[in-house]
């Protein structure tokens, strides 16, 4: 029977896929098979999926659609950054940066439109809250990019080997949506990508935490920036919710059981805000009982942002400290800076 409103493919992962086949009359271990269509090879035509039955394939045609967001811009940065502009069923833009290295390529994925959380030194934050994307909002934005580079637009050669969940956006406020998203990433008849290459990062909402450990083995980055609740309150409103005692506490649970795995934390240099040796001496105490990497951000600066960048010798003195301390830690090279692509600056501002 044929429904009133069309269910979207791309909204389930394959676990959902089996439930709602077998709602339908079907086996379940076609849901395998459709994944596999869908995603890794990019199959959107029922017609074309030879190895599912004419009764099934006439099904999905009458009761099912394939919505996916359009790429309508794309930015290229001088060092081969590059940030899509994604165009969604209601109108509501979202951006998604390629950034190529050496030895692997990685894709910048948002999970909503706008932030709720109006972190202070993020351009996402002047946008305020519009939604959450759906699964196939948000997966459809690695399908996509994928699909582009298989055409011959970009890069054919450089694969996406990484996927971060880093753009627009708090992760685990969508929390649904992204494990299902991330599901299919990490699914061998979709993406196959490996649990170590697909990242999470969250400003810290600690009981979602405990969640996304218990549905998802993906790996995690918190956004730190701050290493005392006093300055982290100031610059994230979140940490007045969620301070950083129980966000802490969660983070050495998240991996408690895989002891090759460790935290990674975001830190966003400001000058004369959370840069000085006194802060990399509290950095150092606050993570000194857990396994941890961290990552130090030169602050990428935007439209009407107040915060300047902390000066490169002041980011070498902070470093040291915490390299001193037994902490691994690096200074991300800013990638996109020139094409607003940079960390903290997606805000999909688009004109006529």
């Amino acid at each position: 029977m044929k429904s009133l409103s069309k269910i979207n493919l791309f909204d389930f992962d394959q676990e959902h896929l089996k439930n709602y086949l077998c709602y339908a009359g079907e086996k379940p271990y076609r849901a395998a098979q459709i994944i596999n269509w869908l995603h890794q090879r990019g199959v959107t035509n029922f017609d074309q999926m030879t190895n599912l039955s004419l009764k099934l394939r006439t099904y999905l045609a009458e009761n099912t659609d394939n919505i996916l967001p359009e790429i309508i811009d794309e930015q290229i940065s001088n060092d081969g950054t590059r940030k899509f502009l994604f165009k969604l069923k209601d109108g509501e833009m979202v951006e998604t940066v390629y950034i190529p290295e050496r030895n692997r390529a990685t894709l910048c994925i948002s999970s909503q439109i706008g932030c709720p959380l109006n972190c202070q030194f993020c351009a996402t934050a002047t946008l305020g809250f519009k939604r959450n994307l759906t699964t196939a909002e948000i997966i459809g934005q690695l399908w996509q990019v994928i699909k582009k580079m298989e055409n011959g637009g970009f890069a054919k050669d450089r694969i996406i080997t990484n996927v971060v969940m880093m753009g627009m956006g708090e992760p685990l406020l969508n929390l649904d949506n992204v494990i299902r998203s991330l599901n299919l990433m990490m699914d061998d008849n979709a993406y196959g990508l490996s649990k170590y290459r697909v990242t999470v990062s969250s400003a810290g909402i600690t009981p979602n935490l405990y969640k996304l450990r218990q549905h998802s083995n993906c790996s995690l980055a918190i956004s730190l920036h701050a290493p005392n609740d006093e300055l982290r309150s100031k610059i994230m409103p979140v940490n007045r919710k969620y301070p950083l005692k129980g966000l802490i506490i969660a983070c050495k649970d998240f991996f408690a059981k895989e002891k090759r795995r460790a935290v990674t934390f975001e830190y966003v240099m400001l000058k004369d805000v959370n840069d000085s040796q006194k802060h990399a001496k509290e950095l150092v105490k606050l993570l000194s009982q857990m396994r941890s990497k961290v990552n130090l951000i030169p602050f990428n600066s935007f439209p009407g942002c107040n915060y300047e960048p902390s000066t490169a010798d002041a980011i070498e003195k902070f470093r040291a400290i915490l390299i001193k301390a037994g902490i691994n830690t690096i200074v991300r090279k800013a990638r996109g800076d020139d094409i607003a692509g940079a960390c903290g600056q997606l805000a999909a501002e688009v004109g006529d």
